[in-house]
């Protein structure tokens, strides 16, 4: 009948909204370390770096964006990520394809909003929620 073929039609669009309600887009900065996962980059070929330099690193970035320094611009030169070349953006992604810390910060993160510092086993992030 009419009413079924609505009520599958309103059933298949709500879980399609419920299902892109659960991803995210976001950018990202990453400064690696040498006790990163993959302690090489397109910027360097041998990361060895502290852990806690790579912080301060970021720090600095941090500060600079909170001047008024656009995250691409930054991201696209100083992130060891091959995301770079696309100003850091990753793209859309869903739950259980990012390192779990990572997606846990950028799960949390409302539209425009950029994290502190996040710890993951590639090294340390800048993340920015853009979608």
């Amino acid at each position: 009948s009419e009413m079924c073929i609505r009520d599958r039609w309103y059933q298949r669009r709500v879980r399609g909204i419920i299902k892109t309600m659960d991803k995210v887009r976001a950018s990202h900065l990453l400064v690696k370390h040498r006790e990163s996962r993959n302690p090489s980059s397109w910027r360097e070929k041998k990361i060895t770096r502290t852990k806690e330099e790579a912080l301060k690193l970021l720090e600095g970035y941090l500060e600079q964006i909170k001047a008024g320094t656009k995250f691409g611009d930054l991201a696209s030169k100083y992130s060891d990520c091959s995301s770079a070349k696309r100003n850091g953006d990753l793209g859309v992604f869903g739950r259980g394809e990012m390192q779990e810390s990572f997606e846990n910060a950028a799960f949390s993160l409302k539209v425009g909003q950029m994290s502190g510092p996040v710890y993951s086993e590639s090294g340390i992030h800048i993340i920015l929620r853009t979608a």
